[in-house]
């Protein structure tokens, strides 16, 4: 019995761990022992966000009693004591999370909190300092300002690396994310992974952008910002490797348009879409003004594009937008078990079915990005556009692009 509820709760990840009567840790994985004091209890929201981003980074399976610990210290800090109905004895799984969870009994958020972020790091301890990433196979690697790039068991990840302005993309980020792109195509790894730092996927523009006027005036800063944007998305219509988003959190903007050139979006729970262009009095880029009507409709599209609608990741899933959404306790591990599982198919298989999926569009994608781009430049010269963006800086709009 005890093996058949193995198996089948070894299908899922972090977020749906068993009861199997595990006796004592793993052969070769060390025991977890705990020891809080008061005065360390109170761990701050980004050490309990950054534990979460670790989660997905462990290499060894530390066992279902851990993950159990895992998923009950989780709950408990961010919902507090357990006050759900007791599954049927026949749940095992759900009555295993439950049992968990409960036993913690008044524990408060701040001390589940701690409890969840010492668990976290005495595991990544236990397994060592991390592996150092792969060169590319072009023999160099790039040392970038604004982004944290690293190649390892076939897949290489771009982390978007301003946690503290939420990502917001500068010029300098475009030329390195482009840059980034331009390696990633070039090198060995299987699959390219774009995702944040902290607890933001991306806010989008940085409007700072819009301030640096050059000698040659503002038609001159129109004109080249035009020209990297286009450059930009043209990156993302020519990449020839499956490329896949995984938005950790609210996702603004540029960072949203473009998702309809990536191969595959995972999105955690509490991740946000929102293309806030009318509010700035600017117009839709990344293609989005074709890619979200056809994989949306046209009226979905509209609410996103023309009036600042906000979707949820479940919402943003059931229009397509996002492949599939995960709980935010076990996101990462469950995303990361995937992509490993992908780095893992005939690289060259990969680039060419994608290839072939993509070919039929990519000159209409180039099309719609030209157009895109030539009607920005005359919103961003509008007075309409100006005075959103000074309304901005006045402390009276509150989005990005």
């Amino acid at each position: 019995m005890n093996r058949v509820l193995s198996r089948r709760f070894l299908r899922f990840s972090w977020d749906t761990v068993s009861c199997s009567t595990v006796q004592r840790p793993r052969q070769g994985f060390p025991c977890v022992q705990l020891h809080t004091t008061g005065g360390s209890m109170a761990s701050s929201v980004e050490a309990f966000n950054q534990a979460k981003a670790q989660l997905g980074t462990l290499k060894n399976d530390p066992g279902n009693e851990v993950k159990l610990q895992i998923y009950a210290l989780f709950k408990q800090a961010t919902q507090g004591p357990c006050n759900a109905p007791k599954p049927g004895m026949l749940d095992f799984v759900n009555k295993a999370k439950w049992d968990a969870w409960k036993s913690l009994g008044a524990l408060s958020p701040d001390e589940a909190r701690q409890k969840y972020v010492d668990l976290i790091s005495s595991l990544v301890a236990a397994e060592g300092p991390p592996v150092a990433a792969a060169a590319s196979s072009t023999g160099s690697e790039k040392a970038f300002q604004t982004l944290v790039v690293t190649t390892e068991d076939g897949i290489t990840t771009i982390q978007l690396n301003r946690p503290q302005k939420k990502n917001a993309i500068t010029r300098e980020m475009y030329n390195d994310l482009m840059d980034a792109l331009d390696l990633a195509g070039k090198n060995d790894s299987v699959i390219t992974v774009l995702t944040g730092s902290g607890d933001y996927y991306c806010s989008g523009n940085d409007l700072n952008n819009f301030t640096k006027i050059p000698e040659e005036g503002i038609e001159q800063l129109a004109k080249d910002s035009g020209e990297l944007l286009r450059r930009y998305v043209k990156a993302y219509i020519d990449f020839p490797k499956p490329l896949i988003a995984v938005v950790n959190g609210p996702a603004v903007g540029v960072s949203v348009t473009v998702l309809g050139l990536f191969d595959i979006v995972y999105a955690t729970e509490s991740a946000t879409f929102h293309t806030p262009f009318s509010n700035l009095g600017q117009s839709p880029e990344g293609c989005s003004s074709y890619t979200f009507p056809k994989m949306m409709g046209v009226t979905k599209a509209s609410e996103m594009l023309l009036f600042n609608k906000k979707l949820t990741a479940t919402q943003a899933c059931d229009l397509g937008l996002v492949t599939e959404v995960f709980p935010d306790s076990s996101f990462q591990s469950e995303v990361w078990t995937r992509l490993k599982a992908y780095a893992k198919l005939p690289p060259n298989s990969l680039a060419l079915s994608k290839q072939l999926i993509r070919q039929v569009e990519k000159d209409k994608l180039h099309a719609v990005n030209d157009a895109e781009v030539e009607l920005l430049v005359e919103r961003w010269l509008s007075d309409e556009c100006m005075n959103a963006i000074m309304s901005f800086f006045q402390g009276k709009g509150k989005a990005k692009l």
